[in-house]
């Protein structure tokens, strides 16, 4: 790790309690924290220089039953990143919004509601940016079916391969 971003952990850990820290590589550090913890850690890394937001993602941890959020901030003067995480509960999925800190985020946050269904209080702009007249549950939540779907909104096309049945004997979900 490098010394401006060691510093930068010292710092955070005066205003974050049991701080989780990863080492990913040299320039990249990984912070898993509390719903509470994530606004005061971000603004705290947004004044220490990492005030680039590169991402705002998700991923769905179905078995957990939750979404895990990613920030990526990126500092221009080290070239250091940060990433910090925290879960939601899947079955009613929201956060508060950063669009406040960073203008940028309304999108990230638009697109995280519209492939995964997570809503974000203070941000009232959840329009679609991507699919137009999408009328299923968000597709990139792990119990999409994109086949069912594609049968049931294109059911006079005809499919000669099922690639989600083979990719799940792929990576060994069912047997083949």
């Amino acid at each position: 790790m490098m010394n401006s971003m060691s510093n930068t952990v010292e710092k955070l850990k005066r205003i974050v309690n049991n701080l989780d820290i990863t080492k990913v590589d040299e320039r990249e550090i990984k912070l898993e924290l509390p719903n509470e913890q994530v606004l005061p850690t971000l603004l705290a890394l947004k004044e220490d220089g990492y005030s680039h937001l590169s991402l705002i993602t998700a991923v769905d941890w179905i078995d957990e039953g939750k979404f895990e959020l990613v920030y990526i901030l990126y500092s221009w003067d080290n070239g250091g990143k940060f990433l910090i995480t925290t879960k939601i509960n899947r079955d009613t999925p929201k956060f508060v919004t950063v669009k406040h800190m960073w203008p940028i985020a309304r999108y990230y946050e638009r697109e995280l509601h519209e492939f995964f269904g997570i809503k974000f209080e203070g941000n009232n702009d959840m329009r679609p940016l991507f699919l137009e007249m999408w009328d299923d549950m968000p597709p990139l939540r792990k119990d999409f079916d994109p086949f069912e779907y594609s049968k049931r909104k294109f059911p006079d096309r005809e499919y000669q391969k099922d690639v989600i049945h083979e990719a799940k004997i792929i990576r060994g979900d069912i047997d083949g």
